[in-house]
């Protein structure tokens, strides 16, 4: 997802998203320690979705 896409949020929105977000990596994870991840380098994807949607919630408050 894109950090322009992400700005077009409102926060309760952002915050929606960063808890699917969270919830797949922890499936992912899950999938990873018993050896059914398909795609391991989904995990640094979804990783770095979390980091620009908590970048755009933070910037949306000091703003």
């Amino acid at each position: 997802m894109k950090a322009t896409e992400l700005k077009k949020l409102n926060t309760e929105e952002l915050e929606g998203k960063l808890g699917e977000l969270k919830a797949e990596l922890f499936n992912l994870r899950f999938q990873h320690a018993i050896n059914q991840l398909d795609n391991p380098h989904r995990i640094a994807a979804v990783k770095k979705d979390i980091a620009r949607v908590m970048t755009v919630i933070r910037e949306k408050r000091n703003a």
